[in-house]
């Protein structure tokens, strides 16, 4: 397996955010986070603007846009603000993902099946831009084949139920959570769409999602900047590359 293309590490920045906005001030810097994490290795970097604000904010999305030397993926609700936004920043990527006020977290993924035709339209323009446009999904038959259909060219792997079973130590649902993204990832993978994976990953369930020959890149957020916290960002995401790294070998 060493000859497989480098699995892509995107870090999420958007819990900078949140520890910002917890005092209303303007430190930790978000931008800032983003800088560290290219020196330590990130090949891009996740900025998610809801649309309560509730972390990443405009001027952040701005900041990102004109100073990241790796490029942005931009998580956004499929609205028409946020399609504007993004339309104004055009950003490397933009990661399509299902958004409801009253969540913690993005819970699940999007339901692209019952609603291709708006989101056919919606891309449109995005991809014209020349936005690289992901979606980001269950690993469900289903739903990759509509977003196969909709023009989307990557899709994201929800891995968060996989990452529950295995905090909660349901072993044997993890292990089928497990072995339907590593069939879905090659399904994906056969359409021509470019795989992608995240939510909800750690030092302890990253690996076996990592060894997925057909996956390019992991979007790992919330879980990195907590461990920061306790062992510095720097040596947080170089921890993440080698555990990846040493997956794909």
């Amino acid at each position: 397996m060493s000859d497989q293309p480098k699995l892509r590490l995107g870090v999420n920045i958007d819990h900078v955010a949140t520890v910002r906005n917890a005092r209303g001030g303007a430190y930790p810097d978000p931008l800032r986070a983003a800088k560290l994490a290219e020196e330590a290795g990130a090949d891009g970097i996740t900025a998610h603007l809801r649309e309560d604000r509730r972390h990443i904010s405009d001027a952040d999305i701005e900041a990102l846009a004109e100073a990241l030397s790796v490029p942005l993926n931009f998580e956004m609700a499929a609205t028409d603000e946020m399609q504007a936004i993004a339309l104004r920043h055009k950003p490397h990527a933009v990661c399509i993902v299902p958004e409801k006020r009253e969540e913690r977290t993005t819970e699940g993924g999007l339901e692209v099946a019952r609603d291709e035709n708006r989101l056919a339209h919606f891309i449109a323009p995005l991809r014209e831009a020349g936005c690289r446009v992901s979606i980001f999904i269950a690993a469900d038959r289903a739903q990759i084949e509509a977003a196969h259909r909709i023009g989307a060219e990557v899709i994201e792997l929800h891995t968060g139920a996989y990452c529950d079973a295995h905090a909660e130590g349901h072993f044997d649902a993890r292990d089928a959570e497990l072995e339907r993204l590593r069939e879905m990832a090659t399904f994906g993978h056969s359409l021509g769409l470019e795989v992608h994976a995240g939510h909800g990953l750690t030092y302890d369930t990253v690996q076996p999602v990592a060894a997925f020959p057909e996956l390019r890149e992991l979007n790992i957020g919330h879980f990195l900047i907590g461990e920061a916290i306790f062992r510095g960002l720097t040596p947080a995401i170089a921890e993440m590359r080698r555990l990846m790294d040493a997956a794909r070998t």
